[in-house]
């Protein structure tokens, strides 16, 4: 792709970005969420294969679909209480027809189903995109809108994305899907917590958007798509694999990594708030989760030569690994001990 597309469509983006994340009017949340769609779909299909323009049709018709849900909402509002602000959407049925939009617009269950296609026919480097920047605008609304939400629709959707995310990520061999699903699955932490305390929201969102990046851009880095790839590249790369490791396994939310902290706060905060079934169920779904980040571990880094994979060997090369590689894999790895300050920041 020509370099300066590229950087138009990068700076699209974060404009995007910023003018829903800034907004208080419905209109210019909606707008910012079109630029942000129309930025990314170049993105997405610049390798012209069947499957990216697939991909791309498939990411524009769900986004169109929510944005016009969101309008509708906002409409809805306005008509019964006068009223285009954000933060007093205070009409059930907008509600309702809101939080319906967010999901198909975060891909939370039921609204799933377009994300893992998107990401498989998506380049690396867009998909990280996709999990990270491209949610962060539905995931401000969300957290400016969820006084008024409905607390059972939203439990209710998050039990199930944590199920459906470690469930139908188990059987997977694309490096990709598995991220799809883990993604989903996370959504379902912050979806949970969102209407009782929403800045736990924003940090599990920051710290899951921290893990994702580094083990995203690791991927990207020894060229590892499937798992039968994976299992060859601890000749190419041993620190950055064992790394790797670590990283998701922090993910999974381990006691001592960094992804153990959001996970420990939103049980806490669930105990506060008298749904200590909730937070059984939700901590219990994440074993599922679990099993699938220690199968790409366990590729990543166990399965040493000789094994019966058919993949031709990869040479070990002495390339330096990216120095925000190295921050981003130090940062998903170490932040526990300093978790007293992060909720002094937040």
């Amino acid at each position: 792709m020509n370099p300066q597309a590229k950087l138009v469509f990068t700076i699209s983006l974060l404009l995007g970005t910023t003018i829903t994340i800034s907004s208080n009017h419905w209109v210019m949340a909606w707008t910012g969420l079109e630029i942000n769609t129309l930025a990314i779909l170049p993105l997405i299909s610049k390798s012209h294969h069947p499957r990216a323009i697939e991909a791309a049709t498939k990411y524009f018709l769900v986004q169109a679909a929510a944005s016009a849900l969101v309008l509708f909402s906002s409409m809805t509002n306005a008509w019964h209480t006068g009223q285009w602000d954000i933060t007093q959407l205070t009409h059930p049925v907008s509600c309702l027809i809101l939080t319906s939009a967010i999901a198909m617009k975060l891909g939370l269950v039921p609204f799933h189903f377009w994300f893992p296609e998107v990401l498989q026919g998506s380049p690396l480097t867009t998909g990280l995109l996709l999990s990270t920047i491209m949610k962060l605008p539905p995931m401000a609304l969300l957290f400016m809108t969820s006084p008024s939400l409905n607390p059972t629709l939203l439990t209710t959707m998050a039990i199930l994305s944590t199920a459906l995310g470690g469930w139908m990520g188990l059987n997977q061999t694309q490096t990709r899907k598995i991220l799809a699903f883990s993604s989903i699955s996370h959504l379902g932490w912050m979806a949970i917590i969102v209407i009782y305390n929403p800045k736990l929201t924003l940090l599990n969102f920051y710290l899951y958007a921290l893990m994702t990046s580094t083990v995203f851009l690791t991927l990207n880095s020894i060229k590892a798509l499937k798992l039968s790839t994976l299992m060859t590249t601890w000749t190419k790369a041993p620190a950055l694999n064992t790394m790797l490791l670590l990283t998701l396994l922090s993910l999974a939310g381990l006691p001592p990594l960094t992804g153990f902290l959001p996970k420990w706060l939103i049980i806490q905060e669930l105990t506060k708030q008298d749904m200590a079934p909730a937070a059984t169920i939700i901590s219990l779904l994440s074993l599922l989760g679990l099993f699938f980040y220690l199968r790409l571990a366990y590729c990543a880094t166990i399965t040493l030569p000789p094994h019966t994979t058919n993949h031709m060997k990869l040479w070990y090369t002495n390339k330096p690994t990216s120095i925000l590689v190295a921050i981003l894999t130090t940062m998903s790895i170490i932040l526990l001990p300093i978790s007293p300050m992060i909720l002094t920041i937040i």
